[in-house]
């Protein structure tokens, strides 16, 4: 705590020694001992207490900050919610890609047609092939 050295500590025994007297020596030091003493339970007492009162406005901060979150996580909620509904349409919402919907033209009782295709519909096959014969 002072940082004081054994020849230090030598030294002013001996000058208590003289100044005080050898009667008195005994009970001053005990004195000066019970003063260190109750000095570093004071000490180590204001110590815990800054360190407590530190933990306990640490604590604050955090729960003040998470009390912020919760009102951030209400307000996107919210907004979330506000969202969904615009989102909704007003009309009735049409079938979806999975289920089957009739083709909107009609239909034929006939698979295949003997006709040969129209000049604007797209073959599959180059023009050289469909005009060979098969062999």
């Amino acid at each position: 705590m002072f940082d004081i050295g054994f020849l230090e500590m030598i030294i002013i025994a001996v000058v208590g020694l003289v100044v005080i007297g050898p009667e008195r020596l005994p009970g001053v030091a005990r004195s000066v001992g019970k003063w260190v003493g109750r000095t570093r339970r004071f000490v180590t007492q204001v110590k815990s207490d800054i360190d407590r009162e530190m933990k306990q406005e640490e604590l604050r901060k955090a729960l003040e900050e998470d009390a912020g979150l919760d009102e951030i996580k209400q307000i996107m909620d919210s907004d979330r919610f506000t969202i969904e509904e615009e989102e909704k349409p007003d009309y009735p919402v049409k079938a979806s890609r999975d289920e089957k919907t009739e083709p909107a033209g009609p239909q034929s009782d006939t698979e295949t047609t003997d006709t040969p295709p129209d000049d604007d519909q797209a073959s599959d096959t180059p023009a050289d092939e469909q005009d060979r014969p098969e062999r």
